[in-house]
């Protein structure tokens, strides 16, 4: 049995798409949907930038959805790849979104404007310079959670992505972020600081899921043709007002990816397709599942060598 993954932010670059765009016109017609809903052209700043705007949250979230679904759309429909064989849609943050669109659980047009308003609402809870996210690389989740409690007296800091062995994200203040950083240094612990604008999946996020649940409670959900792995709890989720409850606790709630990998592994997944811009998931479920097959379809190439070992 197959799995597909839908990324979330991080995965964009300047002109994702772009071969879909030139050589497919339901692709065109797609991305012309996206200018005329979100009444700006979000086309352009994918297809040519300039990449400070791609970067803007607001921008980011909407456009990685659009080139998404628009691989996804020519995968289904003009490779007529095989869906019998997929149990579970599964998306990184925002990548939620675009499995419960490709899921037929939400339409393409309210899927867009949600993700409009999330990244809005994610960006305007903390002031830009106020929050920060620090990725820790090759340390235990046990371990980095000692070094957490000793900070957390002085603001927030809280694990935002569980994403694999030795790769976890912490977000919050961003002094409480620098004064943990500067700790795992001196115990020889490699940290980066990553360049976002918020620090996305704390507690510092109710704020935007408290705007987020209105959005979300107005807009019609229906149950998804495949089953969704929800980030918050890593398990199935299927039932309208269980995927609206768990899309607002999202914003705040550390992302399970490793466990949502661990969960779909040991319900008889083997294969993991990966689509949309860029290899980031393909990469985390290679680092916790050696043995498992991924692939990640970013080009008419990839699809079509997909399609052919199918």
């Amino acid at each position: 049995m197959k799995a597909i993954l839908f990324p979330g932010q991080g995965s964009q670059i300047i002109g994702m798409g772009s071969e879909f765009y030139k050589n497919f016109p339901i692709v065109k017609k797609l991305f012309a949907e996206a200018d005329e809903k979100l009444n700006y052209k979000i086309s352009k700043i994918i297809l040519e930038g300039p990449e400070s705007d791609l970067k803007l949250t607001k921008n980011t979230q909407p456009s990685i959805l659009l080139v998404s679904y628009s691989i996804f759309t020519i995968l289904k429909n003009e490779f007529n790849y095989n869906m019998e064989e997929i149990k579970y849609f599964a998306g990184h943050s925002l990548g939620e979104y675009s499995a419960l669109l490709c899921a037929n659980a939400l339409n393409f047009k309210d899927a867009l404007q949600l993700l409009f308003e999330r990244g809005k609402s994610m960006q305007e809870a903390v002031p830009i310079g106020k929050g920060g996210m620090l990725a820790i690389l090759g340390s235990e989740a046990e371990e980095i959670n000692s070094y957490i409690l000793k900070v957390q007296s002085k603001g927030v800091c809280e694990v935002a992505n569980d994403n694999a062995q030795g790769q976890i994200i912490v977000s919050g203040n961003i002094e409480t972020i620098e004064e943990l950083k500067s700790i795992l240094k001196n115990n020889k612990k490699k940290c980066i600081s990553l360049p976002v604008s918020a620090p996305f999946h704390c507690s510092l996020m109710k704020p935007a899921a408290i705007k987020m649940k209105e959005k979300i409670n107005i807009v019609n959900f229906k149950k998804p043709d495949f089953e969704i792995i929800s980030n918050v709890n890593a398990l199935p989720v299927n039932e309208p007002e269980d995927i609206k409850k768990l899309l607002v606790e999202q914003i705040y709630s550390k992302v399970r990816w490793r466990e949502s990998i661990i969960f779909m592994d040991k319900n008889e997944i083997t294969d993991f397709i990966e689509i949309g811009p860029g290899k980031i998931l393909t990469g985390l479920v290679k680092r916790i599942l050696p043995h498992s097959n991924s692939f990640s379809i970013n080009s008419i190439d990839d699809i079509k060598n997909l399609t052919n070992e199918s």
